[in-house]
């Protein structure tokens, strides 16, 4: 039996308006957080997983508001591994005060993937604060097992890989007080801003505190 063209309209009307509703979900579902890295070798932006890594983005995204990672030094670099920085001053190459460190997240299902971004922190699981690291290639050694914690992604890059793959390739060595896979030509971040606020969370309250020492990755080699 053919449908009476009024119900056709009101079925097309239907799916005009589900299709709608549909896309309006979507679309808020792909509101993100993007923060633009301004190194001196170039730029990347970091697409900031706030729903997957809560407690690490809103704590990243307080130390970009407050302009935090301004002059710091990326004073880390471990070819085909990662590269880590935000923590040393470029000028003194001393570590900055900081806020208190943030819950390991480690669980949250996000791997440690090439161009996905992690909190840094040193042996205990929950020592990260302010230094973060880009994955260089594929490190499934840092995601967590059953019988340890493993290092928390917070992040990917969605531009700039050949930026990203530049810090990587940096010749390396000793460097005043970093003993070993300093660059050898100051790396330095100018600056990090937010360009898409999208739905950045909440930043717990936290009590300044500076670090008795620098955050390590413990490479897993």
């Amino acid at each position: 039996m053919l449908i009476k063209f009024p119900t056709r309209i009101s079925l097309l009307a239907g799916l005009l308006l589900t299709s709608q509703l549909l896309g309006g979900v979507c679309h808020a579902a792909e509101q993100t957080t993007q923060v633009r890295v301004t190194t001196n070798l170039g730029p990347f932006v970091i697409e900031v997983f706030t729903d997957r890594a809560p407690l690490t983005s809103a704590n990243f995204l307080r130390y970009v508001r407050e302009g935090f990672y301004s002059n710091t030094l990326i004073h880390r670099v471990v070819a085909n591994f990662v590269f880590q920085g935000g923590g040393h001053d470029a000028t003194t190459q001393q570590l900055k005060p900081t806020h208190d460190n943030v819950f390991n997240e480690s669980g949250n299902g996000l791997q440690n993937k090439r161009g996905t971004v992690g909190m840094a922190r040193g042996g205990p699981p929950h020592s990260g604060n302010a230094q973060f690291y880009v994955n260089l290639v594929d490190n499934p050694d840092l995601d967590p097992v059953p019988t340890r914690w493993g290092y928390a992604v917070f992040g990917r890059i969605v531009q700039g890989m050949d930026v990203v793959d530049r810090i990587g390739e940096t010749p390396t060595g000793a460097v005043g007080p970093f003993k070993s896979d300093a660059p050898l030509k100051p790396v330095i971040i100018e600056k990090i801003e937010i360009i898409s606020p999208g739905q950045a969370a909440s930043p717990p309250p936290v009590t300044p505190v500076v670090p008795p020492a620098p955050n390590t990755i413990l490479s897993p080699k």
